[in-house]
């Protein structure tokens, strides 16, 4: 595109404002569980457009979603959208409405399909959280299948052209996708601002549940110039947790930063907690999360330890939908995604590089 002609560039956050003729078939769809994150999206884009003066509009499709007496799911798009640019946003478990993953999946799936059966010129998935994506290889010593690999098989016969997601289970989830372009939003920058008072201090150290957060926390902990642990788990049964190991010093520490990629039950944090505490000295807890699972058993887990006194705080973000039981608690900050997704759709749409979104100076 001649960027001259076409677009021209606002300072904040790189938001592409362009020229009245360029590029106005973008369309942002939702199904019925991300109706409320995608209405919010669609609120930024159009202010940060005002904001910029820009001309292009973005038409904004919900209530497609239905179902038939026996629960069959229904997608019924009620506009033309032949050679449109679609960002289709499924928030794939929705704990508030008792929405499940398998129904959420499935909703996409056949919303992905009639937006393809009917002309769309490009669709892109948008999903915060990418369910199935643990699922990432067999158990070992069992039989099991890749589902995560199924989920993007199935996602690409039912047309999607790439995928958006925030901070999922496993990178390897690009292979996955075939040639499909794949952005997968990285939650660093998010922590290092929330954390950013713990800087450098000496009595810090920042510890990674299993070996799947190493990577995260071990690059965080080189941004915020802490110490870094590793704790080791494994599990005996399905639903149990037991940390054996915690590999770091923990010499004149007493404040740790745990960052994982979410919190289902809660299992593993509530063990590797109460272990730094017992057998580290650790007196204060603060815990960053880019999923929450909205569990029972995760919020009676953390409140427990709010209560004991060690925990401080839990951030996350509204990647799947909080319900009002995680957002009453004290501890608890939630961070909406509507932003960073909103500039993620038109970098995409611009195609302008999603990565420079995260580039710190």
């Amino acid at each position: 595109m001649d960027e001259q002609q076409h677009e021209r560039q606002i300072k904040d956050g790189g938001f592409t404002i362009p020229k009245s003729g360029a590029r106005d078939d973008l369309v942002i769809a939702a199904c019925a569980s991300a109706t409320e994150l995608a209405g919010r999206i669609v609120d930024c884009y159009r202010r940060r457009l005002a904001e910029g003066r820009g001309q292009a509009q973005v038409r904004f499709l919900d209530n497609l979603e239905g179902r038939f007496k026996d629960s069959e799911t229904r997608i019924r798009i009620d506009c033309h959208i032949g050679g449109s640019d679609v960002f289709l946003i499924q928030q794939l478990l929705d704990p508030v409405a008792g929405a499940g993953v398998n129904q959420n999946y499935l909703a996409f799936l056949i919303a992905a399909r009639a937006f393809r059966e009917h002309g769309a010129g490009r669709i892109t998935a948008v999903l915060p959280y990418l369910a199935y994506a643990r699922q990432d290889k067999p158990t070992k010593y069992t039989r099991e299948a890749t589902t995560a690999q199924l989920m993007a098989e199935l996602s690409l016969a039912a047309g999607i052209d790439r995928l958006i997601s925030w901070a999922p289970h496993s990178s390897q989830i690009h292979g996955f996708y075939g040639a499909a372009p794949i952005h997968l939003l990285d939650p660093q920058n998010l922590f290092l601002s929330e954390f950013e008072r713990f800087r450098g201090r000496e009595e810090v150290i920042v510890t990674a549940p299993d070996a799947g957060a190493a990577k995260l926390a071990t690059h965080f902990s080189r941004e915020m110039d802490c110490s870094c642990a590793l704790a080791s788990k494994y599990r005996p049964q399905p639903e149990n947790v037991e940390i054996s190991e915690i590999i770091g010093d923990f010499s004149g520490k007493r404040v740790a930063i745990i960052i994982d990629d979410m919190i289902a039950s809660g299992g593993t944090i509530y063990e590797l907690a109460g272990k730094l505490i017992r057998t580290r000295g650790i007196e204060e807890l603060y815990i960053g999360v880019g999923h929450n699972l909205c569990l029972t058993e995760a919020r009676e887990r953390l409140e427990e330890l709010y209560r004991q006194g060690p925990l401080k705080a839990l951030v996350t973000t509204d990647s799947v939908p909080q319900t009002e039981e995680f957002r009453s608690l004290p501890f608890v900050k939630i961070h909406s995604l509507n932003d960073i997704l909103c500039r993620t759709i038109n970098r995409v749409h611009y195609d302008r590089s999603v990565s420079e979104l995260f580039l710190r100076e």
